[in-house]
């Protein structure tokens, strides 16, 4: 009888241990900072009065078992302080970088009332508010039709891929006691092609993970156990300059925002009396970004070559770039979960289809397949612009985190820690291809008859028949490489060009991306040695990154990263050259700082070239 009721506890026991993925987008798995409520405390205190009864029962067994469970619940609130104290330290973040003065926010609004004189901030945030809250429902409810009209195309598959990846996890969402507590006008950027606003939106939620198979009701009653967590958010919405403010034509009204006839979604997201797209961003406000407000940045630098780039193409726009940019990768995420690169084949070349189809058909033919746990995007920046012969190039950075593993099919790949990438995905179309305007940024569309597009595997659409992996009409992926392979092909500064005597500090992703790619080189001969180790652990506390998901990437060695920086490259050199600014941060290298990048150096296959790289800065 006891054993029943212990291992009725089992599953409940995984739960308070695991870290939930819960919240749209599984938006804290990022930032990766949040704190367990006190909700777990009643079951813990049930299964220790178990335990003790056992334990005076059958003392062989439930001494040692007793034992067992409290080192846990002891590392586990040990873990739990050290969350803790991270959430608060990104929520301070958030609140730095979220914060704006009144007058510039009164200032973006007059601005957009000069061109929409109906504008009613009120009305804007009352909308934004019931938004907020229709999509906490719709990922709860794993079902995003309700509120798919509002999102713009690459929105809405990186959210339905994320619930794709919880299910393929066990888990689903468990939320209770939404509240928007708080919303605010934190931007607004003015162009030709789209008018973009940010609003800052803190929330607090009970939520956590449940199993896949749980019912609304037993997600709801795990949610209510967990104490409410506020969090801090940045939807971008964007809409076409010239567009009025009409009740009459109003999407979250019901009415198609082009013509005012009733409109209640669909999956083709088209106005069935006037042909309108919808989420196209053209004649109603679309939800076109989540930002997590720790990652939150304003408005970045124009990229290389945009410039140029419209006076050959005056419809192109970042907004659209990026938005077709984050739509490729949630389809490379998918097709590698799904173990079907017939996913990319409308938005891939095929030679790189052809590459990721051969490298998952390996992967099956050996009983194992990718793993992508707690995937979520912080940042996607258009870098450049370029001419290529024929061709055009877009290199867009995507900042990006997960538990990337390999295990057998069926199995879970062993823990690891959330690793964060900064990815650089270069798409390409043919030169003087132009923008298709009509779609606005619902970009997975044909660009010539505006159909959705399907995961049929076809190259082409099925509507029309237009040849759609070619690029001959839009942006389609050709490469993703690493920012330092990036980096490594962009023109050095010039050598009279003033140097600053400290370097800029990294953000904390970018600080424990530079960390696990040294620990993964420093596992990849399959011996780390004890000045390896403390030299490590040097760098895990002055940067601020647990030790403990430290040694995670030891133990998982080069398997943490797709692949590792090869030695003596110029990659390399490019990612020496980051570790050198980062130990100039003070203004100082000292004695531990060199030693480490003697080390990294090394395993870097520069190991006679660090003085160049110090004399350098």
């Amino acid at each position: 009888m006891w054993i029943a009721r212990l291992a009725a506890f089992v599953p409940l026991l995984g739960m308070v241990a695991s870290s939930a993925l819960a919240r749209v987008g599984s938006g804290e798995s990022y930032d990766s900072g949040r704190s367990t409520g006190g909700g777990d405390d009643g079951a813990l205190v049930e299964i220790a009065f178990l335990l003790i009864r056992v334990a005076f029962e059958h003392p062989c067994v439930g001494i040692p078992l007793l034992l067992l469970f409290g080192a846990g619940v002891w590392w586990w609130k040990r873990q739990e302080g050290s969350a803790s104290t991270r959430h608060a330290l990104d929520a301070a973040e958030a609140q730095r970088r979220t914060t704006v003065s009144a007058r510039d926010a009164e200032g973006w609004v007059t601005a957009l009332r000069a061109k929409d004189p109906q504008f009613d901030l009120v009305a804007f945030f009352d909308r934004t508010k019931k938004l907020f809250v229709d999509v906490q429902e719709a990922w709860f409810r794993r079902s995003l039709e309700p509120v798919r009209r509002f999102l713009s195309d690459s929105t809405y598959t990186r959210l339905s891929t994320q619930l794709q990846l919880m299910h393929v996890n066990g888990v689903r969402d468990a939320i209770a006691d939404i509240q928007v507590l708080d919303l605010q006008i934190i931007g607004l950027e003015q162009t030709a092609f789209f008018d973009s606003v940010h609003v800052r939106v803190k929330a607090s939620v009970r939520d956590d993970d449940a199993p896949r198979d749980a019912t609304d009701e037993q997600a709801r009653a795990l949610a209510q156990k967990k104490a409410p967590e506020v969090f801090t958010e940045v939807w971008t919405f964007v809409r076409r300059p010239g567009v009025k403010t009409d009740p009459a034509r109003d999407l979250a009204q019901g009415f198609c925002p082009n013509c005012g006839a009733p409109f209640s979604g669909g999956a083709s997201n088209t106005c069935e009396h006037c042909g309108a797209i919808v989420n196209s961003g053209n004649y109603d406000w679309v939800l076109s970004e989540i930002t997590q407000g720790s990652e939150y940045v304003g408005a970045n630098a124009a990229a290389d070559g945009l410039a140029r780039a419209r006076q050959r193409d005056p419809e192109l726009t970042t907004e659209i770039l990026e938005d077709r940019a984050s739509l490729v990768f949630w389809k490379w995420i998918e097709a590698q979960v799904a173990n079907d690169a017939g996913r990319l084949a409308k938005v891939a070349v095929p030679e790189f289809a052809a590459r990721l189809r051969a490298e998952l058909d390996a992967l099956s033919a050996s009983g194992r397949q990718k793993h992508f746990l707690e995937c979520a995007v912080g940042a996607v920046n258009t870098l450049a612009i370029a001419e290529a012969g024929d061709r055009e190039l877009a290199h867009v950075e995507i900042r990006w985190s997960a538990k990337m593993g390999i295990a057998a099919k069926g199995q879970k790949p062993p823990s690891l820690p959330s690793v964060p990438q900064r990815w650089v995905f270069t798409l390409t179309r043919k030169a003087g291809a132009h923008t298709p305007s009509k779609a606005g940024v619902s970009t997975a569309r044909c660009p010539n008859c505006s159909a959705p597009l399907s995961d049929n595997g076809s190259t082409s659409c099925e509507f029309c028949g237009t040849a759609l992996a070619s690029g001959e009409r839009d942006w389609v992926l050709l490469e993703v490489g690493s920012w330092e392979g990036f980096s490594a092909r962009r023109p050095a500064p010039s050598p009279s060009a003033p140097r600053p005597h400290t370097a800029r500090a990294p953000d904390r992703e970018e600080r424990e991306r530079l960390l696990y790619l040294m620990a993964a080189m420093a596992a990849a001969d399959g011996v780390v040695d004890d000045s390896e180790r403390k030299l490590l652990r040097m760098c895990s506390e002055r940067w601020s990154v647990p030790w403990a998901n430290v040694e995670l990437a030891l133990k998982a060695g080069p398997g943490l990263f797709d692949k590792l920086i090869a030695q003596g490259s110029a990659e390399a050199e490019t990612f020496l050259r980051e570790l050198v600014q980062m130990a100039l941060v003070d203004g100082k290298i000292d004695r531990k700082e060199r030693k480490l990048l003697e080390a990294a150096a090394s395993h870097l296959g520069l190991g006679g070239r660090l003085g160049e790289f110090l004399d350098g800065q």
